[in-house]
C-alpha cells in the first residue's frame, strides 16, 4: 500500500519535472536569441516581480523575461522572431493599467518600453512634438511646459505612465472637456506590426484627408493590433495664468447647478471640471495624511480650473461669479489658488489626483471606470451603495464605497474598497453595475480600456455585429494572436 502510494506521488512529480525541463530548454533558445537580437544586458530574466504584478495587486503573471527594445529595429525584430515562432507578447509602458491590459495573464513575453523613451523633435511655430512612445507624460509635460506649451490631457499617474500606454487605451483625464478626446490631438504615429513590419504612420499636418485615417485604429486598441514607437502629437500654447478653485456643495444637485454656472460664465476657460464625494475626500485625509483642505468635511466637493492670458479681467469676472454662487446658496464654502503659488496650486489637485493611491490602501480596490449622462451620473453610486449595504449588512469586510471623476464629461470612477478580497462583494457589483451602464445608455469603460477584467462585459457598450468587426481586424492585423493575446476578446 506504501509503495502504491508512492509511486502516485511520484509519478506527477516525475512528469511534472520533465515538462520543467522542456520548458526550461524551449526558454533558453529563445532568451539566448533575445540576447543576440538585443544585447545581454535589454533581457531581463530575474527579479520580474514588478512586471508580472499589475498597479492593484489583483493578478500576477508568470512571465519568465522581459525585452528592452531601445528603438524601432529592437521592435521589428522581438516581433518578427515572436511571429515566426508563435510566441505570445504584452507590452508593457508604465504598468499603471486597471484592468490588467497591460500584465501578463500567462507565462507571456514582456516588452517593456522603457527605452524608447527619446524626445525627437519640437517645432517651436506649430508646437508639434515627436517622440518615442515610452516617454513619460510629466517629462514631457514639463519639456513642452518651457516652449510655454502644454500636453493636452493631465493624468494623476503623469509620473509614471508613458505616452503609449496612454495611445493605447486613448486616455481621457483631467483636461478632456477643454481639448476633447486624445486621439484628436495625435498627428501621427509609427507602429510595429505583428509580423515586425513596420508601418510609418508619422504626420506632423493638421489637414491630412488622404484616405482611411489608419492611426485612430491603434488609438484605443490596447496594444493588440501593433505596438505603437513613435508619436506625433499637437501641443496646444499654455495660459499665463490658472486658478485652481476646490469648493464644497451640500447635494449633487447643486453641484450640477455649480457646472452649469461655471459654464455661462467661463466658457472659453474652463480646463478642467471635478468631482469628489464626501467619501472619496476622506480616502485622501484618513489613508495619505492630508488635512481637509476646507473647514470641515462636506458632502460633494468640486475641483474647477480656470485659465486665461489676462488675470485681472479673470479675477474681476470671478469676483461676480461668487456674488452669485454665495447669493443662490450654490456652495458651502472653499479656497482657491493661482499658480503663480505652485505648492498651494498643485496641493489642491492633489486632493484629486491622489484618490486612487489612497483607496489601495484601505485594502482590496474594486474599480469601475464608467460614463454616465449628468441626470443619473451620480446615482450609480446611490443605488450601488444601497444594493451592497442590504445584501452584505452581516460583512464587516467593506470599507469604503465612493464615486468621483471628471463630470465634465460624464466619466465616474466608481469604487468599492474591502479589506481583503471578497467574491460576494463582486457578485454583487458585476454585472449589475454594467447592466445599470447600459440601461442609461452609458459605457462600461470611459478611458481605463477593457483589458482582462472586462472583456466578458464588451457586449454592454458594443453590438453584437461591432464587437464581430473588431475581431475580424484583430484577425486581420494579428492572425496568430501574438499580441496582448488576452485583451479586449
Amino acid at each position: 500500500m506504501f509503495a502504491i502510494n508512492s509511486r502516485s506521488y511520484l509519478l506527477p512529480n516525475v512528469v511534472m519535472r520533465m515538462l520543467f525541463i522542456r520548458k526550461i530548454s524551449s526558454s533558453s533558445s529563445y532568451i539566448t536569441e533575445f540576447q543576440s537580437l538585443l544585447g545581454n544586458e535589454n533581457v531581463q530574466t530575474n527579479d520580474l516581480d514588478s512586471f508580472n504584478q499589475d498597479w492593484l495587486k489583483s493578478h500576477r503573471g508568470k512571465s519568465d523575461i522581459v525585452l528592452f527594445p531601445r528603438n524601432t529595429n529592437d521592435v521589428s525584430n522581438i516581433l518578427g522572431y515572436c511571429n515566426q515562432n508563435n510566441l505570445k507578447c504584452v507590452i508593457q509602458s508604465g504598468n499603471t493599467s486597471l484592468v490588467c491590459g497591460a500584465t501578463p495573464w500567462q507565462n507571456e513575453i514582456i516588452i517593456s518600453m522603457k527605452k524608447l523613451n527619446k524626445i525627437l523633435s519640437f517645432d517651436e511655430i506649430t508646437g508639434v512634438l515627436h517622440c518615442e512612445s515610452g516617454c513619460i507624460l510629466q517629462n514631457l509635460e514639463e519639456f513642452v511646459k518651457q516652449k510655454q506649451r502644454l500636453i493636452p490631457y493631465d493624468l494623476g499617474a503623469k509620473g509614471s505612465c508613458m505616452i503609449g500606454g496612454n495611445l493605447a487605451t486613448n486616455a481621457g483625464g483631467l483636461r478632456f472637456i477643454k481639448f476633447g478626446p486624445l486621439h484628436s490631438n495625435v498627428l501621427g504615429l509609427e507602429i510595429v506590426m505583428a509580423n515586425g513590419k513596420i508601418l510609418n504612420l508619422m504626420n506632423s499636418m493638421r489637414k491630412d484627408n488622404t484616405g482611411y485615417h489608419l492611426r485612430h485604429l491603434f488609438i484605443g486598441s490596447e496594444g493588440t493590433l501593433g505596438i505603437i514607437t513613435k508619436v506625433s502629437i499637437i501641443c496646444p500654447m499654455d495660459y499665463k495664468f490658472k486658478k485652481i478653485f476646490l469648493v464644497a456643495c451640500e447635494n449633487f444637485n447643486k453641484l450640477i447647478e455649480l457646472f452649469q454656472m461655471v459654464q455661462e460664465d467661463f466658457n472659453e476657460n474652463l480646463s478642467c471640471f471635478e468631482m469628489m464625494d464626501e467619501s472619496s475626500m476622506n480616502v485622501v485625509v484618513e489613508n495619505l495624511r492630508l488635512p481637509y483642505p476646507l473647514s470641515r468635511s462636506y458632502p460633494f466637493y468640486s475641483l474647477f480650473e480656470l485659465s486665461a492670458n489676462d488675470e485681472l479681467s479673470l479675477d474681476q469676472r470671478f469676483t461676480k461669479h461668487y456674488e452669485k454662487l454665495v447669493n443662490k446658496s450654490i456652495i458651502l464654502d472653499g479656497t482657491y489658488a493661482n499658480d503663480s503659488d505652485s505648492e498651494k496650486f498643485h496641493k489642491l489637485k492633489s486632493y484629486r489626483e491622489s484618490i486612487s493611491e489612497g483607496l489601495r490602501l484601505d485594502g482590496c480596490s474594486y474599480k469601475y471606470d464608467v460614463s454616465l449622462p449628468l441626470n443619473v451620473y451620480y446615482e450609480v453610486v446611490n443605488v450601488m451603495r444601497k444594493r451592497l449595504s442590504s445584501s452584505l449588512s452581516s460583512s464587516n469586510n467593506v470599507v469604503r464605497i465612493c464615486g468621483y471623476g471628471h463630470m465634465g464629461d460624464g466619466n465616474m470612477h466608481f469604487n468599492v474598497t474591502s479589506k481583503k478580497f471578497d467574491q460576494q462583494i463582486l457578485n454583487q457589483i458585476e454585472p449589475f453595475l454594467y447592466e445599470f451602464v447600459a440601461k442609461n445608455n452609458g459605457s462600461i469603460s470611459a478611458e481605463h480600456g477593457i483589458g482582462v477584467k472586462k472583456r466578458k462585459f464588451l457586449h454592454y457598450s458594443k453590438s453584437d455585429e461591432a464587437i464581430k468587426l473588431m475581431q475580424q481586424m484583430k484577425q486581420l492585423f494579428d492572425p496568430k494572436s501574438i499580441l496582448n493575446p488576452h485583451v479586449l476578446f
